[in-house]
C-alpha cells in the first residue's frame, strides 16, 4: 500500500488527545500572570507555579495548542480580544484542561472573582476562542458569527458543532461494521475518516496496521478485516489512554519538518525523526519552526524591511543635515555676539553719532550715504557699512570677514544679547536633534539586524533555517552582561556596572572595563568599583555627577548612616594589582596610580520607581537617572527602617503615586524586585524636592 505524504497543517483528534493529559499535569494550579495575543489568532498565556518557572500556553485557532518555550515579541498596544482576556483571566487560576469528546474541541476551566469561567478554543476549519460564564452564555469571542446550525454571539449560549463523527473510544465492532457494511462501494478509507472523525492519515494509519487496501470498496470487505480494523483502531486509542507517547517530528528528505506525531505509524516507517521527551515539546518544535520558515520564505517581510531601513536612512541623513546646520548656526551666533564685544566702542560711539543726528532731524537714508561716502576713505567704524535695512533700522555690518546685522532700534547690549541666545537656542536644537539621531540610528540597527537575519532565513535550505532558528533561541534566553551586576542607565543614555562584591568588582574590571571607560571609588573601604561604559562617545559631565552619586550610595556610607561621601574617578591604566611597595592587592582591590578627578562630598541619595506598561516593573539608580524614566518614584537617603518593613513602604508609596487603574498591576508585584535598588536593604523616604 503506498502512502501519500503531506505536510501538516493542522491538529487531530489525536494530538489534542496525546498533548492534553501532559498540559494537565502542567498547567493545573496555575496562575494567570498575562495574556499576549501575537497575531488574529494566536494567544500566549503566561502562567504562573510556586517554585516553578513560567509556563506558557500557545494557542492558535484553527490550527495548534500545547505549550511552549519560546518567547516570543508581542504587539506593543494588545487587540480588543485580548484586553478583554485579561479583564476577565487575568489572575484567575487554571482549575481544567479537557478534550470535548474526542473532537477539535479544547475547553480550558479557569476559577475567577466572576465564578467559573471556559474558554472554548475551536482548531478545525478557520478556528475560533470563546469565553462563557458559568451559566455557558457567551462573554467573548474572537469571532462573533451566525452559522446555519449555531451562532456565535454574545450573551447567547454556547452550542457546539455537531459532532464529526462517532467518538473511536465509544464506537463498538458491531457499530463499525454496519457503518462499512452499507457504505457499498466506497473506500473503506473514506468511510472510516468519516464515520470516526478521525481525519484521513489516521484513518489510513488503522488500515495500514489493519492490512487492508484503504481504496478497497466497503462491500468487498471481510468480517476478518473489518475485525482488524476494529483491533488496530483500539491499539491507536489504548496507547493514547496509557499515555504510552512515542513522540516524535517526521522529516522530509531535505530535513524540513513534515509532520509531528504522538505515536509511531506505519505510514513514516523509513522517515528520518526527530524525538523528544513529551508531546508538547515536539509540538513547540515543530509549530514553531514551521511557522518561522514561513515567515522568513515570505519575501514581502523582506521588503518591508528594506522599505523601512531605506526610511531610516532618510530620516538619519536629514537629522544630521539638520544638527550640522544648527551647530553651525550656534557657533556664528555665538561669534557674532563676541565680535559685537570686541569692536564695542566704536560701534557704541558711531550708533549714538546716528541715533543723535537723526534726532536732530537728519534723515537716516542721508545719514547712511554719508556714512557710505565716509567708507571709501578708510574712516572707522564707517567701513564696516555694507547696506542699510531702512524699513528694519538694520545696519548689515562686515566685521572680520563676519557679515551680519544689528538693529539701531535696541542698545548695542541688546543686540549681542540676541545672537548669544539665538545661539543658545541653535545648540539646545542641536541637542535634542541629536538625541532623537541616536534613537534612529539604534532604531536602524536593530531593522538591519532582523532585515540580514530574514535575507538569511531565507536564503538558507529548511535544515539549516532549524539550527539558525535554535541558536536564535539560545541569544533571545542569554542575559546581557551587565545583568550581572548592578547597574542603571544614565539620564543621558550611558551605561553605568557596579560590583557587588569582590568577586564581580574583579571580573567588572578585568573583563568588561575598557580603556575609554571611566571608573568610579568611594573614598571608603567597602566601596564597589562602577564603570561608566563610554561607548567611543565623550561621557557628559551630568552622567559623571549620577555614577557618582551611585558609587558613594553603594558604599559602606550608606550602612553608617553618612550624608555624603567622596568620590573619585580614573582611567583603567591607573588601576595596578601591585602596590606601592610591590606587595600585591587583595582580591577585588586595586591600586590607584597617577591624579584622581576627585567629587567631593557627593550626597548619598538614590530613587525607586515603577513603569507599568502590560506589568509593571521597578527603576533605580540616581535620582535623575530614574526621573528620565518615570514620573512615578520616590527618593531614599540613608536611615534607620530596613528590611521587608522599608521595601513595602517603598512599594506602598510608589502605588499611592500611581492612577487607579495601574494600582492593581503594582500591587501584584513582588517587593524583592525592590530589594536590589536599595543598598544593605536599609534607609529611610524623604519628602525633599530633589
Amino acid at each position: 500500500m503506498t502512502v501519500q505524504t503531506l505536510r501538516k497543517k493542522e491538529f487531530t483528534s489525536f494530538d489534542i488527545a496525546a498533548a492534553i493529559p501532559e498540559l494537565k499535569a502542567t498547567i493545573a494550579d496555575s496562575r494567570v500572570n498575562n495574556i499576549y495575543q501575537l497575531n488574529e489568532k494566536t494567544l500566549i498565556f503566561k502562567l504562573h507555579k510556586i517554585d516553578k518557572p513560567p509556563i506558557r500556553l500557545v494557542t492558535e485557532a484553527g490550527r495548534r495548542l500545547h505549550s511552549t518555550v519560546y518567547a516570543q515579541e508581542s504587539p506593543n498596544v494588545p487587540p480588543a480580544f485580548c484586553m478583554a482576556l485579561r479583564k476577565y483571566l487575568r489572575g484567575a487560576w487554571v482549575s481544567g484542561i479537557e478534550q470535548y469528546e474526542f473532537e477539535r474541541i479544547v475547553t480550558l476551566s479557569f476559577n475567577t472573582k466572576a465564578g467559573l469561567l471556559r474558554l472554548v478554543v475551536e482548531l478545525f476549519g478557520e478556528g475560533n476562542i470563546i469565553l462563557t460564564n458559568e451559566k455557558n452564555m457567551i462573554l467573548q469571542a474572537l469571532f462573533f458569527k451566525r452559522m446555519r446550525d449555531r451562532n456565535i454571539l454574545r450573551n447567547e449560549v454556547l452550542a457546539f458543532p455537531p459532532p464529526s463523527g462517532k467518538n473511536p473510544f465509544k464506537v463498538s465492532l458491531s457499530e463499525l461494521e454496519e457503518a462499512l457494511k452499507n457504505a457499498g462501494e466506497v473506500e473503506v478509507v473514506r468511510v472510516t475518516a468519516r464515520f470516526l472523525g478521525i481525519g484521513g492519515v489516521y484513518a489510513e494509519e488503522v488500515l495500514l496496521r489493519a492490512n487492508v487496501d484503504k481504496a478497497k470498496p466497503c462491500k468487498n470487505l471481510t468480517d476478518m478485516e473489518i475485525k482488524g480494523i476494529f483491533d488496530a483502531l483500539q491499539s491507536l486509542l489504548s496507547k493514547l489512554s496509557e499515555g504510552n507517547l512515542e513522540p516524535s517530528i517526521i522529516l522530509d528528505q531535505d530535513g524540513s519538518f513534515l509532520d509531528v506525531v504522538p505515536l509511531k505509524l506505519k505510514r513514516y516507517e523509513g522517515f528520518k525523526t526527530q524525538g523528544h521527551s513529551s508531546f508538547n515539546q515536539s509540538l513547540d518544535e515543530f509549530y514553531l519552526r514551521v511557522t518561522a520558515v514561513e515567515s522568513a520564505l515570505a519575501s514581502v517581510e523582506v521588503d518591508k524591511l528594506k522599505q523601512e531601513a531605506d526610511r531610516l536612512k532618510r530620516v538619519i541623513a536629514d537629522q544630521e543635515k539638520s544638527i550640522h546646520e544648527d551647530e553651525a548656526k550656534a557657533e556664528r551666533d555665538k561669534l557674532i555676539g563676541d565680535t559685537i564685544y570686541a569692536h564695542f566702542n566704536e560701534l557704541q560711539t558711531f550708533q549714538d553719532k546716528l541715533l543723535n543726528a537723526n534726532m536732530a532731524g537728519k534723515d537716516w537714508n542721508m545719514l547712511i550715504n554719508e556714512a557710505l561716502e565716509a567708507k571709501k576713505t578708510g574712516k572707522i567704524p564707517e567701513v564696516y557699512i555694507e547696506s542699510f535695512d531702512g524699513r528694519n533700522l538694520a545696519l548689515n555690518l562686515c566685521i572680520d570677514n563676519l557679515q551680519f546685522s544689528i538693529t539701531l532700534r535696541h542698545s548695542l547690549f541688546d543686540n549681542a544679547s540676541e545672537y548669544y541666545e539665538r545661539g543658545k537656542k541653535a545648540r539646545q536644537k542641536s541637542a535634542g536633534a541629536l538625541a532623537a539621531l541616536e534613537d534612529s540610528k539604534k532604531r536602524l540597527a536593530k531593522i538591519e539586524r532582523e532585515l540580514r537575519e530574514a535575507e538569511e532565513l531565507k536564503s538558507l535550505k529548511p535544515a539549516e533555517i532549524i539550527e539558525a532558528l535554535s541558536k536564535r533561541k539560545l541569544e533571545r534566553e542569554s542575559k546581557e552582561w551587565y545583568e550581572k551586576f548592578r547597574w542603571f542607565t544614565s539620564s543621558d543614555g550611558f551605561l553605568v556596572v557596579a560590583g557587588k562584591d569582590t568577586v564581580s568588582n574583579e571580573v567588572l574590571i578585568k573583563k568588561y572595563t575598557k580603556q575609554e571607560d571611566v571608573v568610579f571609588h568611594a573614598e571608603i573601604s567597602g566601596a564597589p568599583f562602577v564603570v561608566v561604559k563610554s561607548e567611543g562617545k565623550t561621557i557628559s559631565e551630568q552622567t559623571l555627577r549620577e555614577a557618582g552619586e551611585f558609587a558613594a550610595s553603594f558604599s559602606r556610607a550608606w550602612r553608617e548612616n553618612a550624608g555624603s561621601a567622596d568620590v573619585y574617578w580614573v582611567k583603567l591604566d591607573q588601576l595596578s594589582k601591585s602596590g606601592p611597595s610591590g606587595e600585591s592587592v587583595p582580591h577585588g582591590a586595586f591600586a590607584v596610580v597617577g591624579k584622581r578627578n576627585w567629587m567631593r562630598s557627593v550626597p548619598l541619595k538614590l530613587a525607586v520607581g515603577t513603569i507599568v506598561d502590560e506589568e509593571a516593573s521597578f527603576v533605580g539608580g540616581p535620582v535623575d537617572a530614574v526621573k528620565a524614566k518615570t514620573k512615578t518614584y520616590v527618593v531614599l537617603v540613608p536611615g534607620d527602617y530596613a528590611g521587608k518593613e522599608l521595601l513595602k513602604q517603598i512599594l506602598k508609596s510608589l502605588m499611592l503615586k500611581l492612577p487607579k487603574e495601574q494600582r492593581e498591576k503594582a500591587g501584584k508585584t513582588s517587593i524583592e524586585q525592590i530589594r536590589e535598588f536599595v543598598p544593605y536593604t536599609k534607609g529611610t523616604m524623604t519628602e525633599k524636592t530633589i
